[in-house]
């Protein structure tokens, strides 16, 4: 599997890591936790050595399962931890953002015993907090880097002023976003300033929670918390499924690919992009991961995939 140099970690990894949203249930229906365990088990085995989680996904499931798998198999050195902190919830499981120094120092210390690890490798705040000083929260991570407790700092979902902001107060190593063939709002500003300041970039949601994943049908519309978008109903999904049918036929065409393969490959084929997260739930959905490697998208084919997206979605 195709892997990155990432200096703030001193280490390599796969380009492709691991995303436990899903498997946390929270938004997607419930957990499986038997099949969430497989399916850590599942990416590890096809090479997959970083994996992203939150202690929102699943109120602490994800972390906790993740954390068993990696005890059970003795290899918590051999795997990148990406966690996150900043989203606290109360007894009815409804979330709200904390990013203050107090509460971070009660996360991390939660989320070390979930994950059963004595440091976490990317701690990244999942949401900007609007209540808290941005450089206020970025100080406090860089204490934790000075402990050892943390090895390297990110953001998620934050802008490109919102990320200047942080970096006065601390160190940033990395940044995780939304980013996909259908949701390209970051191409205006983040990822450039990503790309000038050298971070460790994530996508998430790479294959649009599921819509490029080709498993889609019309007849099916989804009703999790997860796919609440206007792209998932009515006209605007019949749209998106037919330039998934399209792209489909591309990838078929082209390279003997699928467009889940495809959807992967235009991210890590942008400038600056450095990983992107595979969300699973069940490991059979790890098995197609293996057919991202040995292509590339020229610039001919960047221009085949826009026009195929102008011509079903519009500007």
């Amino acid at each position: 599997m195709e892997r990155v140099w990432l200096p703030a970690l001193s280490r390599d990894v796969s380009r492709v890591a691991l995303g436990t949203w899903s498997m946390g249930g929270w938004m997607w229906g419930g957990a499986d936790k038997d099949a969430a365990r497989a399916t850590i088990e599942r990416a590890l085995d096809a090479g997959i050595d970083i994996i992203d989680t939150a202690p929102a996904y699943g109120f602490g499931l994800s972390e906790e399962l993740l954390g068993e798998v990696l005890d059970k198999r003795g290899t918590r050195g051999e795997v990148v931890i990406a966690t996150k902190l900043g989203l606290s919830w109360d007894s009815r499981h409804e979330p709200w953002r904390d990013s203050s120094p107090g509460r971070i120092r009660e996360e991390v210390v939660a989320s070390l015993s979930r994950l059963r690890t004595d440091y976490i490798d990317l701690y990244q705040v999942h949401w900007p907090d609007p209540k808290v000083e941005l450089d206020q929260t970025a100080a406090e991570l860089r204490m934790l880097v000075e402990e050892g407790l943390v090895r390297a700092v990110g953001v998620c979902n934050y802008s490109a002023d919102q990320m200047q902001e942080f970096c006065a107060g601390g160190r940033l190593d990395a940044s995780q976003f939304r980013y996909n063939l259908f949701e390209r709002v970051v191409e205006e500003d983040v990822l450039p300033f990503c790309r000038a300041r050298g971070l460790i970039t994530l996508a998430y949601s790479p294959l649009a929670r599921g819509l490029l994943s080709g498993k889609m049908t019309r007849s099916h519309e989804a009703t999790d918390q997860a796919r609440r978008g206007d792209m998932f109903h009515g006209e605007a999904y019949a749209r998106h499924l037919s330039a998934v049918k399209r792209l489909d036929a591309f990838a078929q065409e082209q390279y003997g690919r699928r467009v889940v393969h495809l959807a992967i490959r235009w991210l890590l084929d942008q400038p600056g992009l450095t990983i992107a997260l595979w969300g699973a739930r069940k490991p059979e959905q790890i098995d197609a991961a293996e057919g991202v490697d040995g292509f590339t998208l020229d610039a001919s084919a960047m221009v085949e995939i826009d026009r195929i997206l102008a011509e079903e979605l519009g500007a």
